[in-house]
């Protein structure tokens, strides 16, 4: 599905397979701000036990993602949902990120919305964690998110706990 996000930016958004893996694992280290951390390398993802869980072993019968390309076929960014044990079973929670010089395109807007389309039927909800400051709170809202929890996240600041029905 090729989708025109700005006036002269056009992506592709495809269904993420287990090749995929390695770009899920950058993505992740955008995701969960890693790299905002001071010191902290792209390969820091996989040793952190809670963020480990998102990626390791790609390709679970019940994962669903979506890789946006641009035109010239170059993976840009992600958005993927697995089932993820939590305190009260498990649920599946959603992780996605955008190449830093690529925020602002439209490109996580039309992957969410690529990615919820294909989650019905799928899973019953999605959630996700966002920290209380990142703009990207207004994205998951116009998407039906809406705020059930507060968490402390892993640098111990505030973030939202979202979830969205999936009829």
């Amino acid at each position: 599905m090729t989708v025109q996000t700005g006036r002269d930016f056009a992506i592709t958004v495809r269904r993420a397979t287990p090749a995929d893996e390695p770009f899920l694992w950058r993505m992740l280290y955008y995701a969960s701000h890693m790299d905002k951390d001071h010191g902290a390398v792209p390969d820091d993802v996989r040793t952190h036990p809670y963020l480990a869980r998102f990626v390791e072993g790609w390709g679970w019968p019940d994962d669903l993602g979506v890789i946006a390309e641009d035109g010239g076929g170059r993976p840009v960014g992600a958005a993927w949902a697995r089932i993820l044990p939590v305190a009260d079973g498990e649920h599946a929670e959603l992780a996605i990120a955008v190449l830093p010089e690529c925020i602002g395109k439209g490109i996580g807007g039309a992957m969410l919305a690529r990615l919820l389309q294909e989650a019905r039927g799928i899973y019953p909800c999605i959630y996700l964690s966002v920290r209380d400051d990142n703009p990207a709170i207004r994205l998951y809202e116009r998407a039906g998110f809406v705020v059930v929890g507060e968490i402390t996240n892993r640098v111990g600041s505030k973030s939202y706990l979202m979830r969205v029905d999936l009829p």
